[in-house]
């Protein structure tokens, strides 16, 4: 299970009760330089880490497994999971809410607003960011409670400026970070979309399941970005379930 940008291994809490109760084995990973107090000052490193270090620390994550493990990930954890299918190093992707690898123009309105600090700060592109509460609230905690906002916020720590640049930027990265080679990803994958998504728009992750030929897409009307702990999120984790059944069965 692999969080997205802010994120920590925390807030697969609600998905992991669901799918160990069914016998899984569940790892939660926090990726490099997120495992700080949320009110910490976060490591310098973290501002220029590419999204290829996150992939280099997750691949050997699963060298640790001893097997080709599902890859559940979640917004930037998304596409590093197809980073990662694309080297076979999954049975089978499972994508919430996904970020776009190069090539999908992914750059929508709500998308930028979501982004509006980080992107007006100079050099963001090598520094640690992070999101003001209004801005997470818009684009990814539309559907909490206050309380449950303002709780969810409180647990974010900051996020590489330059992994941002690389998935809303690519066609300026001269090492294309976020580029993901479709003809290697041969596993099943399962693409997840909430149709009130502001950060990672519906229409966006639509494109992302039409590039690979074993993709399954599912958009639920009544979610957003924050699919794995907002309210409903039973039915989208009971979904992912009866898929993974569905495939063992064929």
């Amino acid at each position: 299970m692999v969080h997205g940008m802010w994120g920590g291994a925390w807030y697969w809490e609600k998905f992991r009760s669901v799918f160990e109760a069914k016998g899984y084995r569940c790892v939660a990973v926090t990726l490099p330089y997120h495992d700080m107090g949320p009110g910490g000052i976060p490591d310098p490193r973290l501002g220029t880490t590419s999204l290829l270090d996150y992939a280099e620390f997750l691949e050997k994550e699963i060298a640790k497994l001893g097997t080709k493990p599902i890859i559940m990930g979640h917004s930037m954890g998304g596409l590093l999971a197809q980073i990662l299918g694309a080297r076979s190093l999954a049975k089978s992707l499972v994508l919430l809410t996904t970020a776009s690898p190069s090539g999908i123009i992914a750059l929508k309105p709500s998308v930028i607003k979501s982004f509006w600090s980080i992107q007006t700060t100079w050099g963001f592109w090598r520094k640690p960011t992070r999101q003001t509460f209004a801005e997470a609230t818009y684009s990814m905690l539309n559907l909490l409670s206050e309380k449950e906002q303002r709780e969810t916020y409180g647990k974010f720590v900051y996020e590489s400026g330059r992994a941002a640049f690389e998935i809303g930027y690519w066609l300026l990265d001269l090492v294309n970070a976020s580029k993901v080679d479709e003809s290697k990803v041969t596993c099943p994958v399962l693409v997840i979309a909430g149709a009130e998504d502001r950060i990672t728009p519906a229409s966006v992750v639509r494109k992302v399941a039409e590039k690979y030929r074993n993709a399954t897409y599912k958009e639920f009307p009544n979610h957003a970005h924050w699919i794995m702990a907002e309210p409903g999120w039973q039915e989208v984790a009971e979904y992912i379930s009866g898929w993974l059944t569905q495939l063992r069965a064929d």
